[in-house]
């Protein structure tokens, strides 16, 4: 029997998943003071702020003994279309708190750590730290969200998304290709 208590087999799911309203290609995207959820057309990387104007200095980390703010945590990246999917509407993307989203395969795999990407004229470093859900996204987008991008296959993908740090300060724009810079790890 099915789950519907028919007997009958459930219905054949389609070969490929169906195309996005909203195609991305590779691009960066962000957002600065995410409680006010303003989003940028254009941002600045420095090695010291991280994304200009973010306040993840102030934050501090509870990973660091002393509550400072994690430099290996300096910016938080999550996939697009895993963010469209969990928001549900892109005007609900703020809300994950991250400073970039990009439309590329975050996992282990293709971005381990000391994984270089050039976005603009700035070049990010992946670091090694899991980026991990807290309450906040749950409140925002439930439990079931959350135990989404945490399961196994979720947290080998990092769809709750990647940690970097700034090593080359430079400017970043929305619908710019994000690539991995020579000599980094598999690239």
């Amino acid at each position: 029997r099915d789950a519907r208590g028919t007997g009958s087999s459930p219905p054949a799911r389609p070969a490929a998943l169906p195309e996005l309203a909203i195609q991305y290609g590779d691009y960066a995207h962000w957002q600065r003071e995410w409680l006010q959820g303003e989003v940028l057309e254009e941002g600045e990387l420095n090695l010291t702020d991280g994304l200009a104007g973010d306040c993840w200095k102030t934050r501090g980390s509870s990973s660091m003994a002393d509550g400072s703010a994690n430099p290996e945590m300096q910016l938080n990246i999550m996939n697009a279309r895993v963010t469209d999917l969990v928001a549900q509407e892109k005007s609900r993307w703020q809300l994950a708190g991250d400073q970039l989203y990009l439309d590329m395969d975050l996992s282990a795999e293709n971005l381990p750590p000391g994984t270089q990407l050039r976005i603009g004229s700035a070049i990010i470093e992946v670091t090694a730290p899991p980026h991990l859900g807290c309450r906040k996204f749950v409140a925002r987008f439930g439990v079931e969200a959350m135990k989404f991008v945490n399961s196994p296959v979720g947290r080998e993908l990092h769809l709750r998304g990647i940690n970097a740090r700034v090593v080359q300060p430079g400017m970043i724009r929305v619908g710019q290709m994000a690539k991995k810079v020579n000599g980094s790890p598999e690239g």
